[in-house]
């Protein structure tokens, strides 16, 4: 709750789940008819009031036209308090978007919130509540439901409506697909803390600190990894954002098609030199070079386009998608509500860019063009309270989310459905040998490394439990 909603007046009347629709088309003084029905189908979807995410009010279209909100105005329980939607805001039909309302006023734990037109009087639709959302306020299902109070905040995508277990999912969790058995992968006390996103391209495992650091890693002849003591690598290489300034927290990694001459990708949540704040940002690294530091070629920052979370609650993990994989798999751009078609881009990675937020679980596709633009095409949750890493494995055609000790341990598997998006396809538990460490990355290894139906995977322990960072496992092909 933020200062402003400590000073309200108290309440006397307690309000409960309430949802208050567009008045019809002819009660609208000055209103056409056609916008008023398309005005109708924009509802308040969730709401957070307390928590790592600032006081937020999403709507969401469950039209099917899309419709301009440029001016509508968003208020709680005092007429005083508003907060104007920018102007060339609008909804496409099944879209979802969130308001960072913090910055003009509170949301109490008794309060409600109302969406009026931009003349500020025709309300379009309100919901109030007498306690603080825990963590999210949410309508079951979108658009259409009662509100409940959600597992896990879900802001700029579907709501979670899931009953269950710690990681707010209504999956039961399978046992871990593999072998139970788990070792350490890397000599004592060679990363020390802090080391979280992974990804593996062939022989090489690439590892990003939130120290600021980028590891290139190879095989050290006994299935784990060591230092590449060649090129500037012995002991990593420091970070730097485009002008060699600031301390990225990396948190993720990842590469595109081209390997790594096509540029090692970070997924950074803030500058270490202004900790306090978000920089939600993904950065492009030259990493042919032999100098002991790497100052990104390119990035993108998204932190305007993205829900407000802690500042060290954001991108945890990335991964890339290849444009052939999600154009097979028949996937919808949320940004057109139509399928996705690479040429609108232009030129890009020749793929899309998906990236966990720990402090939601919320995962966000991007198109980052090779200009420096970007376009959001895609919103889902993870189905647990945060995300810590994200793969691809593109055998199996499918995408991994993974979460630490928060969740257990627990990771989940997500395919594209026949609708085009992005839905639960599995849930598992951590493997029987791991213990509850703090793993903040994952990676797989490609299908020629499959042997008698087994593969290796690798995690990577942020807390440095027992002097060691990195551990091995399996899982079948």
């Amino acid at each position: 709750m933020t200062a402003s909603a400590a000073f309200r007046r108290p309440r006397v009347l307690t309000r409960f789940l309430v949802a208050a629709p567009l008045l019809a088309a002819g009660a609208l003084s000055g209103v056409p008819a056609a916008h008023a029905a398309a005005a109708d189908d924009v509802r308040i979807n969730e709401v957070v009031t307390t928590g790592d995410v600032n006081d937020s009010i999403e709507l969401y279209n469950k039209g099917t036209a899309t419709v301009d909100v440029s001016g509508w105005i968003l208020k709680d329980n005092d007429e005083g308090h508003t907060y104007k939607i920018a102007s060339g805001t609008t909804l496409a039909p099944g879209a979802y978007r969130a308001f960072d309302v913090s910055g003009a006023f509170g949301l109490g734990s008794d309060d409600e919130t109302h969406l009026y037109l931009a003349d500020g009087k025709t309300q379009v639709d309100s919901f109030s509540w007498s306690k603080h959302s825990d963590p999210s306020w949410s309508r079951c299902p979108d658009g259409t439901g009662a509100f409940r109070q959600a597992a896990t905040v879900t802001l700029g995508g579907p709501d979670n409506c899931g009953t269950g277990g710690a990681d707010g999912g209504s999956t039961t969790p399978a046992v871990w697909p593999g072998s139970g058995s788990v070792a350490t992968a890397d000599g004592s006390n060679v990363f020390g803390q802090d080391l979280s996103g992974l990804y593996q391209g062939g022989s090489v495992l690439w590892g990003a600190q939130n120290s600021g650091r980028l590891w290139r890693l190879v095989r050290d002849g006994s299935g784990g990894w060591k230092p590449d003591t060649a090129g500037g690598w012995p002991a990593g290489k420091t970070l730097r954002f485009p002008g060699g300034s600031g301390t990225p927290d990396g948190e993720g990694v990842t590469l595109t098609g081209a390997g790594s001459a096509g540029g090692v990708f970070v997924a950074s949540e803030r500058n270490g030199d202004a900790s306090g704040s978000s920089r939600l940002s993904v950065l492009k690294y030259d990493v042919s070079g032999s100098g002991s530091s790497l100052t990104a070629v390119r990035e993108w920052n998204l932190t305007s386009d993205l829900p407000s979370t802690g500042s060290n609650l954001g991108f945890e993990g990335i991964t890339w998608i290849p444009d052939t994989a999600l154009t097979g798999a028949g996937f919808k751009d949320a940004s057109t509500g139509t399928a996705y078609d690479p040429a609108r881009y232009g030129s890009h990675s020749g793929g899309v860019f998906f990236v966990g937020v720990e402090g939601t679980g919320m995962i966000y596709g991007y198109v980052l063009t090779d200009s420096g633009s970007y376009t959001r095409i895609a919103s889902f949750s993870s189905g647990m309270s945060g995300v810590m890493e994200l793969q691809w494995e593109p055998q199996a055609s499918r995408l991994w989310a993974v979460c630490d000790d928060t969740c257990d341990g627990r990771h989940r598997t997500l395919k594209i459905d026949t609708t085009g998006v992005f839905t639960a396809a599995g849930v598992f538990n951590r493997p029987s040998g791991m213990p509850d460490y703090n793993n903040e990355g994952f990676t797989l290894a490609g299908a020629d490394e499959c042997v008698a139906g087994a593969k290796p995977v690798y995690w990577a322990d942020d807390s440095n439990d027992g002097g060691h960072a990195l551990r091995r496992g399996s899982i079948t092909c």
